[in-house]
């Protein structure tokens, strides 16, 4: 059988599931995987739990697949309510984290910096620009960029027109560079 197309082949399938036909089973969550994984991932927000949610939607239809009623709608607005309705009452099972569970939640960080501190800090920032001024312009603009501003391997070797591979050992070297301006005795 080719792979559905519409309500109708989705209808013939609700009914070869219906009698615990495997194969139509396979094909049915082929079809309509994406779309219920879809649904409950807008709900849940978490892959994890997505997942699991999607997973057991599809047991409860391959279980109740008898029970739907073609007159009543499609069948991927049956299945779509009944990932939903999972997914929703995952929602419902999580349970909020009172104060009294959680006391660590009340800790608020102390806003006063000591002034030695921020001198520190103030030194040590100096001797990292110093350091990234030793390093060749494109090399210092690909670390800044990796480092500090999250660009992937991926997205450096696009910018700079070289391959990841390139741009991997650049960036190694650079890093070596910077450790060995610094004092850092793993360079």
């Amino acid at each position: 059988m080719a792979p559905p197309t519409g309500t109708t082949d989705l209808v013939v399938l609700m009914r070869r599931v219906a009698a615990e036909d495997r194969e139509a089973f396979q094909m049915l969550f082929r079809a309509t995987s994406a779309k219920l994984y879809g649904i409950v991932f807008r709900i849940l927000r978490r892959k994890d739990l997505a997942d699991e949610i999607v997973q057991e939607a599809y047991l409860r239809i391959w279980r109740r697949a008898e029970s739907f009623d073609p007159g009543s709608g499609s069948p991927i607005t049956w299945m779509a309510v009944i990932a939903r309705n999972l997914a929703l009452d995952e929602v419902r099972r999580a349970q909020p984290v009172s104060i009294e569970e959680r006391p660590e939640l009340m800790d608020v960080p102390d806003e006063f910096v000591h002034p030695l501190d921020a001198r520190e800090k103030s030194e040590t920032w100096a001797r990292l620009m110093a350091c990234l001024d030793g390093i060749e312009p494109d090399r210092r603009e690909m670390v800044l960029l990796a480092y500090h501003h999250g660009m992937s391997r991926e997205e450096l070797a696009a910018k700079f027109g070289a391959p990841v591979a390139t741009i991997k050992t650049w960036l190694r070297r650079s890093l070596m560079q910077l450790r060995a301006c610094l004092g850092d005795e793993r360079a």
